[in-house]
């Protein structure tokens, strides 16, 4: 029996990058040079980048939150549904 894991895992991975990069927006809102660092797939249009607004990161702060949750969540049926075929199976 093959079991993919790789769409959740990849979702996680995601969420972790958008994460990470709102994480350093917020850090480097002190520099003179704020440019906003984004966690987007590379063949998405790129749009403008904007001013650093902490509200926004914050909304996506929990944004990545929640689709890593969901992930793992994802993940966790995708395991259980694997097991309980195991079981019936052997």
């Amino acid at each position: 029996m093959n079991v993919n894991l790789s769409t959740p895992l990849t979702g996680i991975s995601a969420a972790n990058e958008r994460l990470r990069a709102s994480a350093a927006n917020i850090a480097n809102l002190a520099a003179t040079n704020q440019t906003r660092a984004s966690a987007e797939p590379t063949n998405v249009d790129k749009v403008p980048e904007r001013e650093i607004n902490p509200a926004n990161e914050v909304v996506e702060q929990q944004s990545a939150a929640y689709a890593f949750v969901a992930n793992l969540k994802v993940l966790q049926t995708q395991l259980n549904t694997t097991g309980a075929l195991l079981d019936i199976k052997a």
